[in-house]
């Protein structure tokens, strides 16, 4: 990973949805405030499986962590002196600017923000961001994580893919 410039993608086979939690949880302990993941991938490719193992990683491990394709966004506050972790699901967002009714430039602040349908933001989404696309695999519990880091998290990055 270490020759892995800024902007160029890592493809990880993820073989069930163990690895893609097991992926989420070595994320979570790698982010901090200011975060941003933006999570791609077609309806059911499990973007939402992967911000729930994200939170609980960060949180008790046992929170309810519902989609929030009707909310638009769900706030988890995952434990004292650790940034709030903020999952927006913009599928039915209607134009970018609608997101900050939804306390988007407080995520960016100092939260921890996880975007399914980041495409929806437009021009504000951030250029300091990961970038993580699930495609389908080879079968359908395998799934291939597409990760395209901004320089920010390229050296986090690298201590946390393979292990």
């Amino acid at each position: 990973m270490t020759e892995t410039p800024a902007g160029a993608a890592l493809s990880i086979d993820l073989v069930s949805e163990a690895a893609t939690s097991a992926l989420a949880a070595r994320l979570a302990r790698v982010s901090r405030a200011g975060d941003v993941i933006a999570l791609r991938g077609e309806l059911g490719s499990g973007k939402t499986s992967l911000a729930r193992a994200f939170i609980r990683t960060l949180g008790r491990g046992d929170e309810e962590v519902p989609s929030p394709t009707f909310t638009l966004v769900e706030v988890y506050d995952v434990g004292e002196g650790q940034p709030a972790v903020w999952h927006f699901d913009l599928f039915r967002l209607e134009k970018p600017e609608d997101a900050y009714e939804l306390g988007l430039e407080e995520a960016f602040a100092g939260g921890i923000s996880l975007i399914e349908w980041p495409e929806r933001l437009g021009a504000l989404l951030p250029r300091e961001r990961l970038d993580l696309t699930l495609l389908a695999g080879r079968d359908p519990a395998r799934r291939t994580a597409r990760l395209v880091p901004s320089p920010a998290w390229l050296s986090r990055l690298e201590g946390i893919i393979g292990s």
